[in-house]
């Protein structure tokens, strides 16, 4: 009789695991359906041949106007959206906000045969911030952002005021500690697998320590809401692609060129490191060490300075947003 109970509860545990799935949001493949918390602006331009639509929000300051602009760029498994709680802590301190969701990401076009590189995405930003007369302003970038950040500083120095760097990918290099390369036929099979469950375990494995917080929920939403709707397989290819970019291009080879004010915000249990489930377990176990590497970081680049946060994961914005905020105002 128990274990008949076992199996009948078992069954329903499966059953409503099932129904919830069923009934979670799936998005368009530019995110439509998910509502930004600001409005959606579009800049339309041409790159590699192809008509590009970038996706953005431009938040005037809703404090006192300091006559600065924050550019926002967001992690691969983000969007500009993730920034909601960054945006109201910066515009209510007077700054202007910028945040877009870069091409082959959330609300921007899926392009298909585009070469995707940091190079590209940060003259893709470039281009934007120049239509919308910004000549100068601080870049600040999170995870893959991170990179992206950083590439833009290097490519266009001029452009930058302060480089604000949160928990970048990219400061170390992958590849050369042993990961082994995977194609992107691979990764592409990968990704027409990610599910809300997958995004959720990752999230917890290597963003918070094993720590979850029902508000995360919405994010990982929005991303498997993307990643299953009507357009998954653009949506995963693009990510593929991405992910290869990512891979090949670690900015750690060039943080000492860096040649504009830096702060750096580290999260130091962050244990994000891309391809590590491809590594063997000795490889894996000395990858993404942030509290190591984010002092790396700072030595590396001129004049930096670190901030970090003791205990919190890959996305300290997220994890503990008023702590976040309230050093990220100080600093700046």
């Amino acid at each position: 009789m128990n274990a008949v109970r076992f199996c009948l509860s078992a069954a329903l545990v499966g059953l409503s695991t099932l129904a919830l799935a069923d009934t979670r949001p799936t998005y368009g493949p530019q995110l439509e359906g998910f509502a930004y918390p600001h409005e959606q602006k579009r800049f339309d331009f041409t790159s590699q041949g192809k008509p590009l639509s970038m996706a953005y929000m431009d938040v005037a300051p809703t404090g006192e106007p300091n006559g600065r602009t924050v550019v926002l760029l967001h992690g691969k498994n983000f969007c500009g959206a993730t920034w909601e709680a960054t945006i109201k802590a910066l515009a209510g301190s007077g700054y202007r906000v910028v945040a877009p969701d870069q091409i082959g990401f959330c609300a921007s076009t899926k392009p298909e045969g585009y070469q995707f590189s940091l190079n590209q995405l940060a003259d893709n930003t470039h281009k934007l911030l120049a239509a919308l007369g910004i000549e100068k302003a601080m870049i600040m970038g999170h995870s893959m952002g991170g990179m992206l950040a950083a590439r833009y500083a290097l490519s266009f120095p001029q452009a930058t005021e302060t480089l604000v760097l949160v928990n970048p990918i990219g400061l170390e290099d992958w590849q050369a500690k042993g990961v082994p390369y995977a194609t992107i036929d691979t990764l592409y099979q990968g990704e027409l697998k990610t599910s809300f469950d997958s995004i959720k375990n990752y999230q917890l494995t290597f963003y918070y320590n094993g720590q979850w917080k029902p508000e995360y929920d919405r994010w990982v939403a929005m991303s498997a809401g993307l990643a299953g709707g009507p357009g998954k397989e653009i949506v995963a290819w693009n990510q593929a692609q991405t992910s290869d970019m990512i891979f090949t291009q670690p900015v750690v080879h060039e943080l000492g060129n860096i040649a504009v004010p830096t702060l750096l915000f580290v999260g130091t249990n962050d244990k994000t490191a891309p391809g590590a489930n491809r590594a063997s377990k000795e490889v894996a176990q000395s990858l993404g060490n942030y509290a190591e590497l984010g002092k790396q970081a700072a030595k590396a680049i001129p004049g930096a300075r670190l901030i970090a946060f003791d205990g919190l994961g890959h996305s300290p914005q997220v994890e503990a947003p008023e702590e976040f905020h309230r050093a990220l105002l100080e600093a700046l």
